[in-house]
């Protein structure tokens, strides 16, 4: 973030020490009342910390600095070369590919000698696969640091980002599953990366759609596929996530959410008018179970508000389902003979940690990284780690030149500095 830019989201932020407390309290009641109606035991965590908030910050100083993060933060501003391709339902699947320098030809390994023989093989690609209720651009610090140095594909899934709605699911109402998934990364890369080699690289539902397409073409893995990291995943089990919660509270949200959630989905315009109407709320729930640290970077909770504020409410009840039957421990055994990577944050809610040490478990060569004080969105959380084992991964997998630098890019720290492009 520039000087100027902080001192401006500085003025908007300092001026909230004259809110009136008295003003702040009357809606925080009635923002307590619809959020007691609308999410019940899921928002109380968040909601005692923007109780708080409300007692020292009032909307409209709330408003301004949101948009003065909005126009400062460099955050998902990075494009590549637009491409489309196409799922067998004809889903439109938007990605872009960022193309390594002309100098930063790979290094040949040993094992894609093996795999391509004595030809000069074509270049390594890696593809980025996002997680629930974001897009591409999440990948953002890892895409800055890449840039230029290995070839990149970025897409965003079915009904997210920039990709169309699910044709399956607006026309003949077909449940969205983890293996539609899998065969949309199929199409992504049968039309961004046609040959060559290739590392996987997946965030939560994107880990899933790895496993997958792992599940359902083996050979590709074995005949391709270079490299893998699971960032922040699962192999299956997610309907014993308690998500933070007490017993009783969980409970209850396993019970009545995927009602709720089908209700709303029938309901999408008025429920949108209502989350923009709370939007301090979700903000506060957004935070709890996406960070786990205080130094997070302003700019980087309201990046990734923004991106899980755009995913439809009817597009979060469609997928929703897909993760209690999810169950992919099997495929992971095509992994078992590569270079992977398994990391997650320590005090994720979403996808715990324990479920990335059972996936390493199964893959007793994978290097297993858990970062301390990091939630579900650990590569936006603690960036630095995360490019740091990817560009360790990539350089065993010889994607990259083994002299090649790629820096631990940004920091979300409120002490640091933002990144630039």
């Amino acid at each position: 973030m520039s000087e100027s830019s902080a001192e401006t989201v500085a003025d908007v932020v300092a001026s909230a020490a004259s809110a009136s407390a008295a003003g702040a309290a009357g809606s925080w009641r009635r923002a307590t009342g619809i959020a007691g109606a609308a999410l019940g035991v899921l928002a109380a965590g968040a909601a005692a910390g923007v109780a708080v908030e409300r007692m020292t910050v009032g909307r409209e100083v709330r408003r301004k600095a949101r948009l003065a993060l909005d126009a400062a933060g460099p955050y998902g501003s990075l494009r590549g070369t637009p491409g489309t391709a196409y799922a067998d339902d004809g889903t439109e699947l938007y990605y872009e590919v960022d193309e390594a320098a002309p100098d930063q030809g790979p290094d040949v390994s040993p094992r894609r000698r093996r795999l391509f023989g004595g030809k000069a093989p074509a270049p390594v690609t890696v593809v980025f696969c996002h997680g629930y209720c974001l897009g591409q651009d999440s990948w953002h610090f890892q895409r800055a640091a890449l840039r230029g140095v290995v070839r990149s594909v970025y897409w965003d899934q079915r009904s997210h980002g920039r990709s169309g709605r699910g044709v399956a699911q607006t026309r003949d109402r077909v449940p969205v599953t983890i293996d539609q998934l899998g065969r949309d990364l199929k199409a992504v890369l049968d039309a961004a990366v046609p040959d060559g080699p290739v590392v996987l690289v997946g965030h939560s539902m994107g880990g899933m759609t790895v496993m997958a397409l792992a599940a359902q073409y083996p050979e590709l893995i074995r005949d391709r596929v270079v490299a893998t990291a699971f960032v922040g995943s699962s192999s299956g089990r997610l309907g014993e996530v308690n998500f933070g919660l007490p017993v009783a509270g969980v409970n209850a949200v396993r019970r009545i959410l995927p009602g709720v959630l089908r209700v709303l989905g029938r309901q999408a315009e008025l429920v949108e008018k209502g989350r923009r109407a709370t939007a301090d709320l979700f903000a506060g729930i957004i935070k709890r179970y996406s960070f786990a640290g205080r130094e997070v970077d302003p700019g980087v909770e309201r990046f990734a508000e923004r991106m899980i504020e755009s995913t439809p409410i009817d597009v979060v009840a469609e997928f929703y389902p897909a993760f209690t039957d999810h169950d992919k421990t099997g495929a992971l055994a095509c992994f078992r003979d590569l270079p992977v990577l398994v990391l997650a944050g320590v005090q994720d809610l979403v996808t715990p940690s324990e479920h990335s040490e059972a996936i390493a478990g199964l893959l007793p060569d994978a290097e297993l990284v858990l970062v301390p004080d990091a939630g579900h969105l650990v590569m936006l959380e603690h960036p630095e780690v995360v490019t740091d084992r990817l560009a360790d991964l990539l350089t065993r997998a010889g994607a990259v030149p083994a002299g090649a630098t790629v820096s631990g890019y940004g920091t979300t720290s409120s002490t640091g500095s933002a990144p630039g492009r």
